[in-house]
């Protein structure tokens, strides 16, 4: 143990947990019966573009489809067509392929199939303002959402009631088809009807459920959006409806499954590991310090768990933005706040990365952490603490040679956060 590099130790964790979420190494076991029809696809996240290669590869039959993955996430495919829109703003590409999506699944009868391949990040790759908002109503309402601090449930139940796709608009689109829907979870819970705000998957949240989000959390919303959630227009549909009685949705990845392929993975290296949840929800930096207590604990008194351990952690914190300016994600500012907290215990290391490869605006995932981190800042003339404040953890990390940048990786199952103390 005290020979182990922390830096390669964590990097192995992480493909260990993307290779538990490779669609092609687990969709083969959830592909539905063909049907005497037509087989359409369609998708939508980050991810959906190596879904559908790996349905491709996987599938015994004639097909169609189109899939949107966010810029620079595309893959090779030769019958499902692949498109590129923006992501986490959408802009006119996704607008155009949310149309063609709807357009696709028009005129089905019972005999066909439409395969659904959803996962992280759909909300904002296919925006569809309904009748009486325009591409800059949704806009603002996704910049609102995102600046909120609104955990993920609360933020997509807001955009399935503001949209013509979400919230199974686009699994009712298709009937009398048989829709079946594999996702991939990046949702606390892995509840399916939240993932990418459920194209294909209704829930049954309402447009009064929308409307506490945004007093909840105060959202300045265009007036349009606010006027269409007074609106019965707004109402989804119920996963009662009986357009969907013949459906079939199938979570095929998840947090959960990830952090046990992780955790495989450092037992397998010797490291006694443990998994404190994989839903944890909360803003980052307070997260950060309740993760940092519990290694604090463990390393100066040996509870709840004795050292050395691994404690690993998934699900989605949230960043509100006080102070604009700053480079990071929710992952960097996890890790920075955590590195404050541990600054005076030695034998402390931390990880944290989204499993899609991006964490926030730049193109790293994550980053590393130690309880040398914050006196290194110092040392390069950097005050940790103003950093944090001004959400440039980023920044921070940079400056360290510390940031964690993998690329694309195919999947996104949400957050995965590592500390090992020796």
């Amino acid at each position: 143990m005290t020979t182990l590099d922390p830096k390669p130790f964590f990097e192995s964790l992480f493909r260990a947990a993307v290779a538990a979420a490779d669609p092609r190494q687990v969709i083969r076991n959830f592909l539905p019966a063909r049907p005497k029809g037509r087989t359409i696809v369609v998708g939508a996240g980050k991810g959906a573009a190596q879904m559908a290669r790996a349905f491709e590869e996987a599938w015994d039959g004639p097909l169609e489809g189109l899939v949107v993955t966010r810029y620079g996430y595309g893959a090779e495919t030769r019958r499902i067509e692949v498109v590129e829109a923006a992501h986490p703003v959408p802009d006119a590409a996704g607008l155009e392929a949310a149309r063609r999506l709807l357009k696709l699944v028009e005129g089905l009868t019972e005999d066909d199939l439409v395969v659904a391949l959803v996962c992280g990040g759909g909300s904002a790759l296919l925006p569809a303002p309904p009748a009486g908002m325009s591409l800059e109503d949704e806009i603002a309402v996704n910049e609102a959402l995102l600046a909120s601090g609104a955990p993920i449930s609360a933020m997509n139940t807001v955009r399935k009631h503001l949209s013509a796709i979400k919230g199974g608009r686009l699994a009712a689109a298709a009937h009398p088809a048989r829709v079946v829907s594999l996702i991939v979870s990046d949702i606390p819970g892995d509840n399916p009807a939240l993932v990418s705000s459920g194209p294909t998957v209704p829930d049954a949240s309402t447009r009064e459920d929308a409307r506490a989000v945004v007093e909840a959390y105060s959202l300045a919303l265009p007036e349009a959006a606010l006027s269409h959630l007074d609106s019965p227009l707004a109402d989804a549909p119920r996963p009662d409806d009986p357009r969907f009685a013949r459906n079939e949705v199938h979570v095929i990845a998840s947090a959960a499954r990830s952090l046990e392929a992780a955790a495989a993975e450092a037992e397998r290296q010797g490291i006694k590991t443990v998994i404190l949840s994989d839903a944890i929800e909360g803003e980052a930096r307070e997260v950060g310090r309740v993760h940092a207590a519990i290694a604090r604990e463990v390393a100066l008194r040996d509870r709840p768990f004795r050292k050395p351990v691994l404690m690993l952690s998934g699900g989605e914190t949230t960043v509100t933005i006080r102070e604009k300016g700053g480079r990071g994600g929710r992952n960097t500012e996890f890790l920075l706040s955590l590195a404050l907290a541990i600054e005076d215990v030695e034998g402390i290391f931390a990880f944290a990365a989204d499993t899609d490869g991006i964490d926030g605006s730049e193109d790293n995932a994550g980053a590393f952490a130690d309880h040398t981190t914050a006196l290194r800042l110092r040392r390069t003339g950097l005050d940790p603490k103003a950093l944090l404040a001004r959400h440039d953890a980023w920044g921070a990390f940079h400056a360290l040679g510390d940031l964690f940048s993998p690329g694309p990786t195919g999947t996104n199952v949400n957050d995965l956060r590592a500390m090992l103390v020796r």
